[in-house]
C-alpha cells in the first residue's frame, strides 16, 4: 500500500489518532494544523488524499480551504467534522469535498470512508471509453470532463462517478442500493440520505430548473434514472 494521506486538522489528539490508523494498516502519512500549509503541501507532495477538518483556528476554514484547492488539484478530499446537517454537507461539496466524516468517529468507520474514496478514485481513472450525450449534457470519460448546454461543469470525483453510473444506465431506475454499492462501495448501500444530498447538489449542477428537474429523476422509495429525452443511436 502506497497511498499518501494528508491530515489537516488543528487538533493534535485527532490528528495522532488518524496516523496511527492510517499508519497501523500501511498508508503515507502527512499532517499539518494550517489550512494555508495543506495547500503548499498539496502542491509539493501531491498526496492520494486530503482529510480536512472544516473548523481551522489558523486562517480560513475547511470550506474555503477546499475550494482553493480545487484551483489547482482534483485530489479527493473528505471532510471532517462535528456538523451532520444536510445544509453543512451541501456546503461541503458545493467546496469540492467528496465525501463527510462526522466526529466523533471509530477506526474502522474511518478506514472504510478513505477506502471507499480511493478505491472510486482509482476506479474513475481507470475507466476509459468515448463521450456520451444525454440531451445538452456531455460526459467525457476519458479526459474527466463534463459539459452541459456547452459550458464545462465542475464536479468532484463523486459527483462525476455518479453522473457517470446514471449515464451507463440511461433511461432506467437504478436502485438506490446499486447506486450507493456501485459508486461509494458495499459499506454505504444502506445510507439512501448521503445519496439524497449527493443527488440534490448534482441536480443544481447539471439542471436548468432543480426543482423541476428534467434529466435526473427520481423514483420514489426505489431509486434514480437518468431520463435521456434526445439520446442518439450512438448512445445507446
Amino acid at each position: 500500500m502506497n497511498e499518501k494521506i494528508l491530515v489537516v486538522d488543528d487538533d493534535p489528539r485527532v490528528v495522532r489518532l488518524v496516523t496511527q490508523v492510517l499508519a497501523a494498516v500501511g498508508y503515507r502519512v502527512l499532517d499539518t494544523f494550517s489550512g494555508e500549509l495543506a495547500l503548499e503541501l498539496v502542491a509539493l507532495e501531491q498526496p492520494d488524499l486530503v482529510l480536512l477538518d472544516i473548523m481551522l483556528r489558523d486562517g480560513p476554514d475547511g470550506y474555503a480551504i477546499c475550494r482553493r484547492l480545487r484551483e489547482f488539484s482534483d485530489v479527493p478530499v473528505i471532510m471532517l467534522t462535528a456538523k451532520a446537517r444536510d445544509a453543512d454537507k451541501i456546503e461541503g461539496f458545493n467546496a469540492g469535498a467528496d465525501d463527510y466524516l462526522t466526529k466523533p468517529f471509530n477506526s474502522k468507520e474511518l478506514l472504510a470512508r478513505v477506502r471507499a474514496v480511493l478505491r472510486r478514485t482509482q476506479r474513475n481513472e481507470e475507466t476509459i471509453t468515448a463521450p456520451r450525450h444525454c440531451g445538452e449534457i456531455e460526459i467525457d470519460y476519458a479526459h474527466y470532463a463534463v459539459r452541459v448546454r456547452d459550458t464545462a461543469i465542475a464536479l468532484t470525483r463523486t459527483e462525476f462517478a455518479l453522473l457517470r453510473e446514471l449515464m451507463l444506465n440511461a433511461d432506467r431506475v437504478v436502485l438506490h442500493q446499486d447506486l450507493l454499492t456501485k459508486v461509494w462501495g458495499p459499506e454505504y448501500r444502506d445510507d439512501i440520505d448521503y445519496l439524497r444530498a449527493y443527488i440534490r447538489y448534482l441536480r443544481r449542477k447539471i439542471e436548468s430548473d432543480p426543482g423541476s428537474p428534467r434529466y435526473i429523476l427520481t423514483a420514489p422509495g426505489i431509486g434514480y434514472m437518468l431520463k435521456c429525452q434526445d439520446r442518439t443511436p450512438d448512445d445507446t
